[in-house]
């Protein structure tokens, strides 16, 4: 009896995805906020309650992988006991080849001015940094997080901050040469990332 509910489980999957491919294309061709649901759910070819059964708000549309939120906290989280700041180093140098081996860099820039310039998506972009933060915290202490857990989370989300930020401003600078802009971030991690440690 599983198998049709794993039927409509991967349809439902298949429906998401695609919408949200669509939203992307247009996000990234248009801006954010000269798209319209509507718009996606024709270009997607499925009623505008579908595309709100899948994504609660039309920033969730954008944001939709949340790797980069609950991220952090899971790395934590399966490395009990190791150092923290190697932790967070390695998942940081993770997510940079993980950008490699998909080819991703032009698309992370262009992403990420189109959020720069939408008021409703840098809202939601400082609702979801915060909810990392958090997250990170909690996973920091195994638990109800204390004033050093909650600052080297802070102290994470900051160091992230500055390293996308400098990741994008080398890609604007350099951008026939996407390799040579993640080795070179990459080389700064260690200095980055010293001392993040709650105890």
């Amino acid at each position: 009896m599983s198998a049709p509910t794993g039927r409509r489980e991967r349809k439902k999957q298949l429906t998401r995805q695609a919408i949200s491919d669509v939203a992307t294309r247009l996000f990234l061709e248009r801006g954010f906020d000269a798209v319209t649901v509507a718009e996606i759910a024709a270009a997607a070819d499925v009623a505008v309650q579908t595309v709100f059964n899948h994504f609660p708000a039309k920033e969730d549309l954008f944001f939709d992988d949340r790797l980069w939120v609950v991220g952090p906290a899971e790395a934590v989280a399966g490395a009990p006991g190791e150092p923290v700041d190697e932790v967070l180093r390695s998942h940081y140098r993770t997510t940079l080849a993980a950008l490699r081996a998909k080819d991703y860099l032009p698309t992370y820039a262009r992403f990420q001015h189109t959020v720069a310039a939408s008021p409703a998506l840098r809202a939601r972009r400082a609702e979801l940094v915060t909810e990392m933060q958090n997250l990170l915290a909690g996973a920091l202490a195994g638990g109800q997080p204390g004033w050093r857990h909650r600052l080297v989370a802070a102290r994470f989300t900051a160091v992230r901050q500055v390293l996308d930020a400098e990741l994008l401003r080398r890609l604007d600078e350099h951008p026939d040469a996407p390799d040579a802009v993640l080795d070179g971030l990459a080389a700064v991690l260690d200095e980055a990332f010293a001392g993040l440690d709650p105890d």
